[in-house]
């Protein structure tokens, strides 16, 4: 969506900062993705709901076809409100609750993620209790590193999650042992906003090389799970407004060696929804100061935490000015020298009341707002109501 698409118009009826989804090109994302998966025999394709799960968005999701990946029992009621079914639901984390994991099993999810030997016991116990038997799939750490922001990376022997590769046939094997859980599948996430595809060659090597050494122990699953990542085009939202879904699946297609009738799982959540999704804000005031000038808005970090959390760019549009550009620190009113969202970068000139459009904000944005300095948590629209 460009700089002169947004209903302006509209927008100044509504009170700032608030969300806006491109709901036609979120469809458009999803038909491309169905697509483009839909070329390569067994894909299955989940939506990673950490991105976001505005009811509207998940619905649509839902619509198109795509599983859930859930990582908390909240966004396991979030899905199962929006209508997925829960033979799609996936439930990955390595901190799962009991009342998670029996919410889980109350739902007969498709598949927990399982990420360590106490949890697998857990599930064990807790489907014992209820009569059932658990599918589980173990994340394992491949220790692939992914080209992206270190605390996004998750796939190293040093980060938290899954089980290391050293530790694979004890736990399968105590795993078996277990008469309430079943071992469907092997789940891998190497981390977020990928856009190297020899990142994800790396994991299919390695995962290739597991595959293998299951086979010397005649152990084949039945799924294998490699997680997202897949990364969007932050500098140019309208240039890419949709990822390279095509190199993605073909990356797979190409160096992944399925066995007779597996099926290969995908947990995309960023490739998804970025892109249709965008943080309007209002223009406060120009302050000029003795090296700067600040636009300063009525948005903050308490709406859009990714610039202070992770120094991540995004692209910033007056979408209701045709002055001349002027080079402007951008930053909110949250009390912590963190508020910023751009540093020395070029608008048309802001005056008092200009809405600041702040792109590619669909993921990671609405869903990790807070209520810092007891500030509201920002609305969500789409192009379907405005």
């Amino acid at each position: 969506m460009t700089k002169g698409q947004f209903p302006t118009d509209q927008f100044q009826q509504l009170r700032t900062p608030f969300y806006y989804y491109d709901t036609e090109l979120l469809r458009k994302t999803l038909q491309t993705i169905n697509d483009e998966a839909g070329k390569h025999e067994g894909f299955v394709v989940h939506y990673a709901v950490k991105a976001n799960a505005n009811p509207q968005l998940l619905r649509i999701i839902r619509q198109a076809g795509l599983g859930a990946d859930c990582v908390s029992g909240g966004e396991i009621e979030a899905s199962i409100k929006a209508g997925f079914p829960a033979s799609k639901i996936v439930f990955a984390g390595v901190g799962k609750s009991d009342w998670e994991i029996n919410l889980g099993l109350d739902n007969d999810i498709f598949c927990f993620n399982v990420e360590s030997i106490p949890e697998l016991e857990v599930i064990n116990d807790l489907a014992t209790q209820k009569g059932k038997v658990a599918r589980v799939a173990f994340r394992l750490n491949p220790n692939v590193g992914a080209h992206t922001h270190a605390n996004i990376t998750t796939g190293l022997a040093e980060n938290k999650f899954g089980i290391a590769m050293r530790d694979m046939m004890s736990v399968i094997e105590e795993a078996s042992q277990m008469e309430h859980v079943k071992v469907v599948g092997l789940h891998f996430h190497i981390g977020s906003q990928i856009l190297d595809m020899g990142d994800f060659e790396a994991l299919c090597n390695r995962v290739n090389e597991l595959q293998s050494e299951l086979e010397r122990h005649r152990i084949i699953v039945e799924h294998i799970n490699v997680g997202g990542g897949l990364g969007v085009d932050y500098q140019h939202p309208n240039r890419v407004p949709i990822p390279d879904f095509k190199a993605y699946f073909d990356t797979y297609a190409k160096k992944l060696r399925l066995r007779p009738g597996q099926t290969l799982h995908f947990e995309l959540g960023r490739a998804v929804v970025a892109q249709c999704g965008s943080l309007l804000t209002r223009t406060l005031y120009i302050k000029k100061g003795a090296v700067k000038q600040f636009c300063i808005v009525d948005a903050g970090f308490t709406d859009l935490i990714r610039p202070a959390l992770y120094q991540a760019y995004h692209k910033i549009e007056n979408i209701t000015s045709e002055e001349p550009a002027q080079t402007y620190d951008v930053v909110g009113p949250i009390c912590e020298s963190t508020d910023v969202f751009a540093k020395q970068i070029d608008l048309n000139g802001c005056r008092r009341g200009d809405l600041l459009a702040i792109r590619s904000a669909g993921a990671y944005g609405e869903i990790m707002a807070s209520q810092y300095n007891c500030r509201s948590l920002p609305k969500g629209y789409t192009s379907d109501e405005i």
